[in-house]
């Protein structure tokens, strides 16, 4: 991959959300943890797919739904290559990371789990990666286990080996915890998982946009990510599994596509991927997906990991300057988010005064709150950077918080 350097004012021209105003100020977008800004790219790539070559796939034989299916069938090969799955077959379209964890809390769950089982995630995960196993465990009656972290927001290996034993089926767990910013130890617990006969699944969301990924050195059984958070378009996520478990998991749904054969008797279904991915598919989501991966791409995931660490650096250092600020997550391995609280000022009254200045960052207990409960904190205030963003945008992000401290506090 690329690692030479970002030319941040080019790349930000890619952006057209970029050269807006918001409240007559020059937006600065601090929220790609939650969303990314689209490129150009992606945006154009969808459109020249409606306007152009629009028809759906696998079902018929004129000329636009032979090259949509031929293109979808391209970018599931890209994204193999993105994440260096073994077997296109492995590669899942779903709705997002959300429906990827579901289908493999649904699907895994039939196959494998059983009354007495256990499911292990951590304290720090996102909602999706919390709710579903919870359902799960209450329809199987199985157990959900609970890897404590400390008080920088890093996971305890020592209690993660003592939760694992011959009852754990799976390890669900963030690669970055979005809440926190930190990058778990992964490769480490999935090797130790493995140890007990345990499947892991890796919440890639806050990962896929800012990491390399490489799901066979990993040796992870799952890995899930979102299309919208790696700048591609709401509405299209992936699941990777290895495909001897996907084959011995039964569909998600029923429907159009998944099926090899239909009778009143007795219904087959149809080989990977399409057994799980019922009814007509996210034809211009998939489009936009692979444009995004390959702008991604373009500028080098080690030049984007390079250019975001150095905006966390200096934006963490400068954080130390705003009078009665605490940071939520002080991790030594960290992704690009700063999430924090200032003493006597309620997170919803700084996000509101940063957006009157064209900073947008998010506020709240961000889908995460058995985290928020950890750290004492009802909610918090989430900076969070991409290789679009700048230095100067961050030195006035401090600019403003100072001026909010110094009016509110």
């Amino acid at each position: 991959m690329s690692t030479h350097p970002l030319d941040t004012v080019k790349l930000r021209g890619d952006f057209p959300m970029l050269q807006k105003s918001m409240h007559d100020k020059p937006l600065v977008y601090f929220d790609s943890a939650a969303t990314a800004q689209k490129p150009r790219q992606v945006i154009d790539a969808m459109d020249d797919f409606y306007r152009n070559h629009y028809g759906t796939v696998h079902r018929a034989i004129y000329e636009l739904s032979l090259y949509a299916t031929e293109k979808y069938q391209e970018i599931r090969h890209q994204i193999q290559e993105f994440l260096h799955a073994e077997h296109v077959e492995e590669i899942i379209f779903t709705r997002g990371t959300t429906e990827s964890i579901n289908l493999v809390s649904s699907s895994f769950g039939k196959a494998f789990v059983r009354p007495g089982d256990e499911i292990i995630i951590s304290e720090m995960e996102h909602h999706s990666n919390i709710v579903p196993w919870q359902m799960l465990c209450e329809e199987r009656g199985a157990h959900l286990r609970i890897i404590p972290v400390n008080d920088r927001a890093e996971i305890k290996l020592d209690d993660y080996a003592r939760l694992l034993n011959q009852k754990t089926k799976l390890v669900a767990v963030a690669h970055i915890a979005n809440s926190t910013g930190t990058i778990n130890p992964i490769q480490t617990m999935i090797e130790m998982a493995h140890q007990v006969g345990a499947k892991v699944l890796i919440d890639g969301a806050q990962s896929a946009p800012h990491l390399a990924i490489d799901v066979q050195a990993l040796n992870a059984d799952f890995y899930v990510f979102s299309g919208h958070k790696i700048y591609g378009p709401t509405g299209i996520g992936v699941l990777y599994g290895k495909v001897d478990l996907l084959n011995a998991m039964p569909p998600y749904q029923g429907g159009g596509d998944m099926i090899e054969t239909v009778t009143f008797e007795k219904t087959t279904y149809n080989v990977l991927p399409l057994k799980f991915e019922a009814g007509t598919p996210m034809i211009a989501e998939v489009m936009g997906l692979g444009a995004a991966i390959d702008y991604v791409r373009s500028i080098g995931l080690d030049a984007i990991q390079q250019w975001e660490h150095a905006l966390l650096e200096h934006a963490t250092a400068r954080m130390a300057e705003i009078k009665g600020v605490r940071l939520i997550g002080t991790a030594q391995e960290k992704g690009a988010i700063i999430s924090f609280v200032i003493e006597g000022m309620h997170p919803l009254d700084i996000g509101t005064w940063l957006d009157l200045r064209g900073i947008a960052i998010r506020t709240g207990h961000h889908c995460a709150q058995p985290t928020m409960r950890r750290f004492g904190v009802s909610a918090t205030c989430r900076a969070s950077f991409a290789f679009y963003n700048t230095k100067e945008e961050i030195d006035y992000f401090i600019d403003s918080l100072k001026e909010v401290a110094n009016l509110l506090v």
